[in-house]
């Protein structure tokens, strides 16, 4: 909606429906890179038949845990004008616990030949906070490594069940660790402090790039990429880009260098597509050319 303004009466220039949330986007993603991938969750209603459908029509294979509450819908409303974006986020369901149990068993039976498994969003009511924790370390003992982007207190108890891989936002890194970031030392001690929680990588995104802390044979890595600034169309949905094209270069047998670059390159050209978790291939790949990386050294205490 061009000049978007509280209090009006607007006429949408442009409208676009999908299947949507943080794990559906990585899936979205993740298949744009290639990668097998299987996209599960908690589906309810119309809405959820809905997404189902959207899903299987984007060829993007699912197998969802049907509920009896109903989905929820969320709208994002941009502004090109002004490069502004309004998100309205419905409730979500409520999940009972025997749901709660078939989602779980439905996990387990999906994890059996997975590389990962990753964990994104936030819980849905009636979901402990303990949820993501729990299922990260049921999949630890099975061999399977769980990779985690959520916030508050579900990610810090799911940082705590020692992940392989976390991925907060700027704004999710500063509540977990207590403090806002104004430098780059803020951001090296948050990854050493996300660390030592549990975490055995840790990738924090921020406008611009991202700050990482990276093993590879137990020795570990801290990187700074940045790129190109540019005037995005909607930013929504690029930390779960990032994620997504990090996941694939790894999976590809790309070094930790090229990972990075691939992650920022197609979440920055995912800020010019209206639509979470979608990015021109080409523009990524352009993108990825013109990231910096810098190798790190850590902080030192005082």
């Amino acid at each position: 909606m061009p000049n978007f303004q509280r209090g009006l009466r607007h006429r949408a220039s442009q409208a676009l429906t999908l299947a949507g949330g943080k794990g559906i986007n990585v899936a979205r993603a993740l298949k744009a890179f290639g990668v097998p991938v299987v996209a599960t969750g908690l589906a309810g209603g119309r809405t959820g038949t809905r997404i189902v459908e959207e899903l299987t029509h984007e060829s993007i294979l699912n197998d969802f845990v049907r509920i009896e509450g109903e989905s929820r819908t969320s709208t994002a409303v941009v502004d090109p004008m002004t490069g502004s974006h309004t998100e309205i986020n419905e409730w979500g369901p409520h999940v009972e616990p025997e749901e709660l149990q078939i989602l779980l068993e439905k996990l387990l039976y999906l994890s059996a030949d997975a590389e990962w498994v990753v964990f994104a969003g936030t819980l849905p009511r009636g979901v402990g906070d303990s949820f993501y924790a729990e299922a990260v370390k049921e999949l630890s003992r099975r061999g399977v490594q769980s990779v985690l982007d959520s916030e508050g207190t579900a990610l810090r108890l799911g940082v705590e069940a020692e992940p392989f891989l976390v991925t907060p936002n700027q704004h999710e890194a500063e509540s977990l660790v207590g403090q806002e970031f104004s430098d780059e030392e803020d951001f090296l001690m948050a990854l050493e402090t996300i660390a030592e929680m549990g975490s055995r990588n840790v990738v924090i995104s921020h406008e611009g790039g991202c700050y990482a802390l990276l093993k590879e044979e137990r020795k570990p890595y801290r990187f700074r990429a940045n790129t190109t600034r540019i005037e995005p169309v909607s930013p929504v949905g690029s930390g779960d880009v990032l994620l997504a094209g990090f996941l694939a270069a790894r999976r590809g047998g790309r070094s930790l260098e090229e990972a990075l670059c691939q992650a920022v390159g197609a979440a920055t050209a995912s800020t010019l597509e209206t639509g979470a978790g979608r990015f021109d291939s080409e523009q990524a790949a352009e993108f990825s050319r013109q990231v910096e990386i810098t190798e790190l050294q850590p902080v030192t205490a005082p």
